[in-house]
């Protein structure tokens, strides 16, 4: 599988397209949304002939989700998240003009609903959701113990982890996704953020600012 990393909106969020080698792709957090943004999106996936399958949410705060309604629109793909997301994901539409995104289109509601274990399949695109809630109260990750790699939304950062101050966010349930879930993953696993530069679980288990708390 091919990881693509593409930085959107003025919160500065990762939107990552995942590819297998029959171009098949999922699109994970898109947080696509000025016409611009939108547009070296659809660009790169008509660019490299890839055939969008789903969308995948690991939480629904705004960033992650500014483009969900114009990237589903566009593909008519199914939409998956954790069903304890939906609130939410549904508040988004009363806050977002006090961010500055007065043009927000509602996110349609999930296709489907993921849970903990679950195995994802599209194409040759496997995942398996963790859930690792603390950050959002229906946070997930998407692992694929094969290639090594988890994508990991606003859970770890480099050095970092997600805010605890948003509401459905809890700092004692984020320690223990860290410290029980996380970095229980192979530690040369490739952490891939909802925010800034790519990192390892080897590497945050020696310098996670966590283990200051």
């Amino acid at each position: 599988m091919q990881v693509h990393k593409f930085t959107f909106n003025a919160f500065q969020e990762n939107t990552y397209i995942v590819a297998d080698e029959a171009n098949n792709c999922v699109i994970i957090d898109p947080g696509c949304y000025t016409a611009e943004e939108r547009r070296e999106l659809f660009d790169f996936i008509e660019k490299n002939a890839l055939q969008p399958l789903a969308v995948l949410n690991t939480h629904a705060h705004i960033d992650h989700i500014l483009g969900n309604a114009a990237v589903i629109e566009k593909y008519a793909i199914p939409f998956y998240m954790h069903q304890e997301d939906l609130t939410t994901l549904r508040a988004v539409a009363g806050y977002a003009h006090l961010y500055g995104f007065e043009g927000y289109i509602p996110s349609p509601e999930p296709t489907s609903y993921i849970e903990d274990g679950q195995i994802l399949s599209f194409g040759d695109i496997h995942f398996t959701v963790i859930f690792g809630p603390g950050h959002a109260p229906g946070h997930v990750a998407f692992y694929s113990p094969e290639e090594n790699f988890v994508i990991n939304g606003d859970i770890l950062f480099r050095g970092s982890f997600g805010r605890t101050d948003l509401p459905g966010g809890d700092f004692e349930t984020l320690r223990n996704t860290l410290l029980n879930i996380m970095f229980k993953l192979p530690e040369e696993t490739v952490v891939y953020s909802g925010h800034g530069p790519e990192t390892t679980i080897g590497f945050e288990k020696k310098n996670n600012s966590i283990y200051q708390f």
